[in-house]
């Protein structure tokens, strides 16, 4: 009994010592792929491989490493969009532009968004008059959900909205979806009827 006993536990370790060794081997093969999307300046798919690669096996070098990449390529990438979402910006809709109905037009108070390095603030301005009215103020804040998170574009408002901003940079059209909501016990993922709007760049 004694000897079987130390058989299922020798066949138990080398499972584990394989497993491990195949877990190792995939967040190599993840690491150097991504270090190859690095030397090409593509952040965006680099950022999501070194992001797998961390997860994999964080408590070793490759896992550490590539922590420290995920949270470099982020500041990279956040930079990078901040430059062209600073601006003025107009909402169309929770709609793209091309479905618009003539709806939008009619409005008599259209809705405006100025976006800083620091600051979101959110206006309504009577078309007639063009006298502009704040509504709100937020500060820019970006929604890590862990140091490992691939996501760079997420931000949250102070009431726990989580939305995601997507920016077309060929059309100068920001789509923000509201993918959660941080509440006192927890986030609460949003998987469908995501709240959403579109905003054209006026200035």
């Amino acid at each position: 009994m004694k000897n079987y006993s130390i058989l299922v536990f020798m066949l138990f370790s080398i499972k584990n010592m394989a497993q491990t060794d195949a877990k190792i081997k995939f967040q190599k093969n993840k690491y150097d792929l991504a270090v190859s999307y690095y030397k090409k300046a593509d952040f965006k798919n680099a950022l999501d491989l070194f992001s797998i690669a961390s997860k994999l096996k964080p408590e070793n070098e490759l896992g550490k490493e590539s922590i420290k990449k995920v949270d470099a390529l982020k500041t990279i990438l956040r930079d990078e969009a901040l430059s062209h979402i600073v601006g003025t910006w107009k909402m169309t809709g929770d709609k793209p532009t091309w479905v618009q109905t003539d709806n939008i037009e009619k409005n008599e108070i259209e809705e405006i968004v100025e976006i800083s390095e620091e600051k979101i603030l959110f206006y309504e301005m009577d078309k007639k008059t063009q006298i502009k009215k704040m509504i709100k103020a937020e500060d820019l804040k970006y929604y890590n959900k862990d140091a490992s998170d691939a996501a760079f574009s997420d931000i949250i408002l102070s009431d726990g909205t989580i939305w995601s901003c997507l920016l077309n940079k060929e059309t100068n059209v920001l789509r923000v979806i509201n993918v959660a909501k941080k509440t006192e016990t927890g986030v609460e993922k949003i998987t469908s009827d995501n709240e959403e709007a579109f905003f054209v760049k006026i200035k």
